[in-house]
């Protein structure tokens, strides 16, 4: 009867082995499969803060040059009607300063 256990046994021991070695494998697959899985999670991220950044950069270029624009056009305004400008300004310098006294 000791030798059926010991063949029983041996038996169990290369079931187990081999039960071990497809869990190793099924585990290595599985760890690749999520760096896989991280490298396109990295990737899309890396794609997506590119492009909002060019979008970024694309806005501030645009707003840079409104700016620019409306200061340019504000200059010739001023250049071809003095008086008025001059008028306009004091007339939001008297609003402001009234409503800076009444709000104290």
């Amino acid at each position: 009867m000791s030798r059926m256990n010991e063949t029983a046994t041996a038996e169990q021991g290369k079931g187990e082995g081999h039960t071990g070695h497809h869990l190793r494998e099924s585990a290595s697959q599985i760890g690749e499969q999520i760096r896989d899985m991280g490298s396109q999670v990295r990737d899309a991220a890396r794609e997506k803060y590119e492009h909002l950044r060019d979008r970024a950069g694309h806005y501030y270029d645009e707003g840079r040059q409104r700016a620019r624009d409306m200061e340019q056009h504000l200059e010739n305004y001023v250049q071809e009607r003095p008086i008025k400008s001059l008028l306009i300004a004091a007339g939001i310098g008297l609003a402001f300063g009234y409503l800076l006294r009444r709000s104290r």
